[in-house]
């Protein structure tokens, strides 16, 4: 790339970071009143089905249905939102938000231990030193005996990490196992209708039903923030995967914890001891180490596709 070209996707990363940092205080905010998880999530992928067929529309290309495409749904709704949002929502009740954003952190490198037990990657020694420091980072923020400046309830952070781990098995299956040749707008599309077919039922047994209002109550406009943002955020980060290469693209990890801490701050009020940049340095070095060089990315890339 050329210095224009670095410059101008760098920009982009950092508009990525920041939208995607937004999500965990947007998600404490969407907490706040009582909602109950499973609308939430509906809520979520109503608003992520019509966004997603509205790009599907525009680039006229037709949602499979055959059975391998299927497959491919219901695994990415309930590993990729379903589960993780369940505990996601449930957890954003008790801990801070700049603690959920560091712990999102360790994805990359759950992703890489996950990696090493399908087969689909190779051992690196200067990788299984990252995933080394990833957990210290995570034993820092749940250690009882460390003053995070915030309340942090060991029980509740100890279960969100699972968050992290769906995240990461995401990726690996999508490596492991394909999506059918399913482009990213359409996968989104089919396991947001196949998520939705699976939430409706448990949100109506569970009594969890939440009506929209008019003028939207914070929960609610947070929510719709949220999901949106998450869409096109997610859209741009496989525009660039496309087009400035994978290793380029997952820089947007260190932005996604340090927006993620900013915007708890700024928008939240939160403050942290220093131990909260003690474990955000290891999740760094973590994230530094696990990530694949150069040419072993190559095979991640995408081909680059007309839209």
């Amino acid at each position: 790339m050329t210095r224009a070209d670095v410059l101008f996707f760098s920009a982009i990363l950092v508009l990525m970071g920041a939208g995607w940092g937004l999500s965990q205080p947007l998600t404490k905010i969407a907490v706040s009143t009582g909602y109950g998880h499973f609308g939430l999530i509906f809520w979520q992928l109503v608003l992520g089905a019509v966004l997603m067929g509205a790009a599907c529309l525009l680039r006229r290309r037709p949602l499979p249905r055959g059975r391998d495409a299927l497959r491919a749904y219901i695994a990415i709704a309930l590993i990729g939102t379903v589960f993780p949002n369940t505990i996601s929502y449930q957890s954003a009740v008790y801990l801070p938000s700049g603690i959920m954003s560091l712990l999102l952190s360790v994805i990359p490198m759950f992703a890489f231990a996950i990696a090493l037990v399908l087969g689909t990657d190779r051992f690196a020694w200067r990788r299984l030193i990252g995933l080394g420091f990833g957990l210290v980072g995570v034993l820092i923020i749940v250690a009882p005996s460390v003053d995070m400046g915030a309340d942090v309830p060991v029980g509740w952070a100890a279960f969100y990490v699972l968050v992290a781990l769906f995240y990461a098995f995401e990726g690996n299956y999508v490596a492991r196992w394909g999506v059918a040749g399913l482009d990213p707008f359409q996968l989104m599309l089919g396991s947001s209708i196949v998520g939705l077919a699976l939430v409706l039922p448990l949100m109506l047994w569970s009594g969890q039903t939440i009506a929209p209002v008019w003028p939207l109550p914070p929960a609610q406009a947070a929510l719709i923030g949220s999901s949106v943002a998450h869409v096109l955020v997610y859209a741009t980060y496989v525009w660039v995967v496309g087009r400035a290469g994978a290793v380029f693209a997952v820089q947007v990890s260190y932005l996604v914890t340090g927006f993620g801490l900013f915007w708890a701050w700024a928008i939240l009020g939160e403050a942290f001891s220093s131990a909260i940049w003690l474990a955000l340095a290891a999740m760094f070095a973590g994230m530094y180490l696990v990530q694949p060089r150069p040419k072993a990315a190559l095979a991640a890339e995408p081909p680059m596709r007309d839209s």
